[in-house]
């Protein structure tokens, strides 16, 4: 493959379902259809991790969350682990990052980049640190305002994105056409549609709540009962701040709204590379770092390993890059290591050999081998750590001390049929646990995230210090605040 310039665009919690292309009937996201159309989508494609910080870290080092152990919002990635970005320095690439990336502070060198343009990274150096507490239950009391602040307006984010791709077109027309000598890598990160669910006028006035159906297995008699959801429920009451059906479509067409705006500004972004003439030689990736739950079995945010969470969209397009192709082999964000590496013809280290990624390229070809995915969680509002296993057509989803889910995707796409009890699968189930155990050991791995997490809440100064700082509902973007809200505890774990 010849290799070319790289643009990559990550969005922050982008459901997979919310995109026209993969046959949403309501949203609206023409740039992201066209980028598809001329390239490839891949369809069952996920995050290693539904929450920032740790999706993030993987997406950069290409290995798995227990291996490089940086578990939450608070433990963020700080260049000790090598990016394919320094994969690419050190082979003479120009690489560039405009916009979110959630390390550990801004240290372009340290983190992978030659530059950090309009960059936000955890909050104030801390991060979460509320989601350390593991021992016990905290009660996050920010989430009730997602349903009662969601609607039109304005937002610190939406002026952050917009800034984003300014700075973006202004890169593309300006820096870009500098380096010439060796394929350059351009990240860009937005933050939308991650909350709050406000939206530009404009955009929210494309969807009518009236014409938006209620999530499915909303109501409460209707959800799934398992000790993990409950206890996420409890740790992240979104659903308590709810008033009824008209505040949920609200929120459901505003984050509708966030997507559409996201669009929007990708394909100023894509307008920007067309004008300088780089099109014919610059190759696109488009992602999200994990999904949203959107309220589905009354649940929002992210933190579980259902598909509306642990999936993502993914789309390449580009020199070489087959057009029109929808491939359904599972993809993680691991894989965009290797990816990104063989896009700019730069070579892997020998300590990239073990790496559990495979290159896009390679697969969307079909010249990789079937392998079974990984996705964990050890973050805020968990009871124990979770990990799924993505298998041909099963999911299995493993929870540390309780009992596990087994979903046919295929026949049940929507995950509505838990098949771990059912007899007829009993050898599918051991065929997925032992799967997962092939990769890792998923108790000594939650021993060891509670291990780092409490050691961290020490460092910072106990729990005490954390009780009082209270929790970061959203992290600002550069020049603003942290919004900082309280919490509580919940009794035990």
């Amino acid at each position: 493959m010849k290799p070319t310039n790289l643009i990559i665009i990550l969005s922050d919690q982008h459901n997979p379902r919310v995109l026209s292309c993969n046959g949403h009937p309501l949203v609206k996201t023409p740039n992201l259809d066209r980028l598809a159309a001329r390239g490839t989508r891949f369809a069952s494609a996920y995050t290693n991790c539904p929450i920032c910080v740790p999706a993030r870290a993987s997406f950069a080092t290409g290995r798995y969350v227990h291996q490089i152990r940086f578990w939450d919002n608070a433990i963020a990635y700080d260049g000790s682990i090598p990016s394919w970005g320094h994969r690419l320095m050190a082979q003479g690439h120009r690489v560039t990052s405009i916009g979110k990336l959630h390390y550990a502070g801004t240290d372009p060198a340290r983190n992978g980049f030659h530059e950090e343009i309009e960059t936000m990274h955890i909050a104030q150096g801390l991060g979460d640190l509320a989601g350390l507490i593991r021992d016990e239950l905290i009660v996050r009391n920010g989430a009730r305002k997602l349903g009662p602040e969601a609607g039109p307006g304005d937002s610190s984010y939406q002026r952050y994105d917009r800034s984003i791709t300014e700075e973006a077109c202004r890169w593309l027309a300006h820096e870009a056409p500098k380096y010439r000598d060796k394929p350059w890598v351009l990240y860009v990160g937005f933050v939308c549609p991650h909350p709050p669910f406000i939206a530009p006028r404009e955009f929210f006035d494309l969807y009518r709540p009236e014409s938006i159906p209620m999530p499915d297995r909303y109501t409460q008699d209707e959800w799934p009962r398992h000790p993990y959801l409950d206890g996420l429920r409890r740790g992240r009451p979104h659903h308590e701040g709810f008033t009824g059906p008209e505040m949920v479509r609200r929120a459901i067409g505003a984050y509708y709204g966030l997507v559409s705006f996201m669009d929007h500004n990708v394909g100023q972004v894509l307008a920007a590379l067309e004008k300088a003439g780089l099109s014919g030689s610059t190759r696109v990736m488009y992602g999200s770092d994990h999904g949203e739950n959107l309220g589905k079995r009354g649940l929002w945010g992210k933190s579980t390993l259902f598909e509306e969470s642990a999936g993502i969209p993914l789309i390449m397009a580009g020199p070489e890059v087959p057009q029109g192709r929808v491939v359904e082999t599972p993809v993680s964000l691991v894989d965009g290591f290797p990816t990104i590496l063989e896009c700019a013809g730069a070579k892997p280290d020998a300590d990239d050999a073990a790496l559990p990624g495979h290159s896009l390229f390679s697969i969307a070809g079909g010249t990789t081998p079937e392998r079974a995915l990984l996705s964990e969680y050890h973050a805020s509002a968990s009871i124990c750590g979770t990990f799924m296993i993505r298998r041909g057509r099963y999911k299995y989803i493993h929870y540390v001390g309780y009992a596990p889910m087994l979903f046919d995707l295929q026949s049940d796409p929507y995950e509505r049929v838990d098949l771990a009890a059912d007899p007829n699968h009993r050898q599918v189930l051991q065929d997925c646990e032992a799967e997962l155990r092939r990769l890792l050991d998923p108790e000594s791995v939650d021993r060891l995230a509670h291990s780092d997490q409490a050691a961290m809440v020490g460092r910072v100064g106990g729990k005490d210090f954390i009780m009082k700082r209270g929790s970061i509902t959203y992290s600002p973007p550069p020049g603003v605040a942290p919004d900082l809200t309280p919490v509580e505890r919940a009794g035990g774990a």
